[in-house]
C-alpha cells in the first residue's frame, strides 16, 4: 500500500502560504491521490492520506474563538473529511499550545476517541515556541500520545524553533512514543538532514519522512538506517506526490543513484512502514499489471482485502 504521511487539504485559502487558485479541498486531494502514478512500471494510487489543516490556518487570528472551541473550529474541516472518506483519509491533529496546552491535550484525546485520529502534528515555528524550552507546553499532549499510541509528526528544517535537535529533550523523555521528523530536517530555513539522520540512528522511536530530502541523500541515508525507519510524505499541497514517489523508486536501481532496493522494501518506504505505526495491516506490492489495476478501484480500498498469504 501507499500512505502519504503529510497532506494539507483545506476549504479556505491557506492563511500562511496563500496559494494561488481555489482552496485545495479534500476532493481535489482525492483526485490527486488517485493518480495513477507509475511505480516500477505499474500504475499506483495513494491509498491513504494522513491529513491535517495547513498550519497557518491554526494560528490564532482576529475573529477566531479561543480555547477548545477555537481548536475544534480549525480542525473541523479535517474532521469532516475523515468522517466522509474514512477509507482514504486518516486524521492528524494540529497541536497549537497557544490555545492552551491542556486544551490541546483534551482535544487530541477527543479527536482520537471520537473520530479515530491517529497522529498529531507539532509545528513550533508556525506557533512560535522553542520546543527544548517549552517542555511544559508539550508534555500534556505527549502524555496523551503515550497513553493512546498516537504518532507524532514534527515539522523540521527551519530556524529558529524547528531545528531537529531542539526536539531531542521531549523525544528522550517519551521513549515509547513514535516521532516522525517531517521533511527530514530540510525546509526553507536550512538543511539539517544530517542532524535528523543521527537522531534516527540513535533513537529507535524516531523516523524520517522522505519528502523534501535531497535524492542523493536518500540513497546515502537509506543504506545506514533501519529499513522500517523511513516513511513516505509529500507535504501536498504545495508539493506534487509523484515526484517524491519517484525519489524512492530510484532506490530500486543500481548504484550510485540507487541501491538495488527490492520491491518489498520499496513498499515499506511507500506505505507499509507507516501502516505498522498506524495499526494498519501492511500489504505486499502488486504482483502484476492486473493486480495493480484492481488496486486503483475504490471498491478495492479496504486494505485488508489486498493482503495475501
Amino acid at each position: 500500500m501507499i500512505i502519504d504521511t503529510h497532506m494539507h487539504p483545506t476549504n479556505i485559502v491557506d492563511q500562511a502560504w496563500r496559494h494561488d487558485g481555489s482552496p485545495f479541498t479534500g476532493e481535489r486531494t482525492l483526485e490527486m491521490m488517485n493518480g495513477p502514478y507509475m511505480i516500477n512500471g505499474k500504475p499506483r494510487r495513494i491509498d491513504y492520506g494522513c491529513i491535517m489543516p495547513p498550519p497557518g490556518n491554526s494560528v490564532w487570528q482576529d475573529g477566531m474563538r479561543t480555547g477548545r472551541e477555537g481548536i475544534r473550529d480549525y480542525m473541523s474541516y479535517i474532521t469532516e473529511l475523515v468522517t466522509t472518506y474514512p477509507d482514504r483519509f486518516i486524521g492528524n491533529f494540529m497541536y497549537n499550545p497557544r490555545f492552551g496546552p491542556e486544551n490541546g491535550a483534551k482535544e487530541l484525546e477527543f479527536h482520537v476517541k471520537e473520530y479515530g485520529y491517529k497522529m498529531v502534528k507539532l509545528h513550533a515555528n508556525m506557533h512560535a515556541y522553542r520546543p527544548d524550552r517549552a517542555l511544559d507546553w508539550l508534555r500534556p499532549v505527549l502524555r496523551v500520545c503515550d497513553e493512546l499510541g498516537v504518532v507524532v509528526l514534527i515539522h523540521t528544517g527551519d530556524g529558529p524553533y524547528s531545528i531537529p535537535t531542539q526536539f531531542y529533550p521531549i523525544i528522550r523523555e517519551f521513549k515509547d512514543v513514535n516521532f516522525i521528523l517531517a521533511h527530514f530536517g530540510v525546509q526553507t530555513g536550512g538543511v539539517y538532514c544530517f542532524e535528523a539522520l543521527y537522531m534516527i540512528l540513535d533513537s529507535p522511536n524516531v523516523y524520517g519522512e522522505s519528502g523534501w530530502l535531497l535524492q542523493s541523500r536518500i540513497v546515502e541515508f537509506a543504506q545506514q538506517m533501519e529499513r522500517h525507519q523511513l516513511v513516505f510524505g509529500t507535504d501536498s499541497p504545495p508539493n506534487e506526490p509523484g515526484m517524491w514517489a519517484r525519489e524512492l523508486e530510484v532506490l530500486c536501481g543500481p548504484p550510485p543513484q540507487g541501491m538495488h532496493l527490492s520491491e518489498e522494501d520499496l513498499e515499506g518506504y511507500l506505505g507499509n512502514n507507516m501502516a505498522k505505526l498506524l495499526g494498519l495491516k501492511p500489504t505486499p506490492p502488486p504482483r502484476n499489471q492486473e493486480e495493480a489495476q484492481l488496486r486503483l478501484k475504490d471498491t478495492y480500498a479496504s486494505l485488508d482485502t489486498v493482503a495475501r498469504t
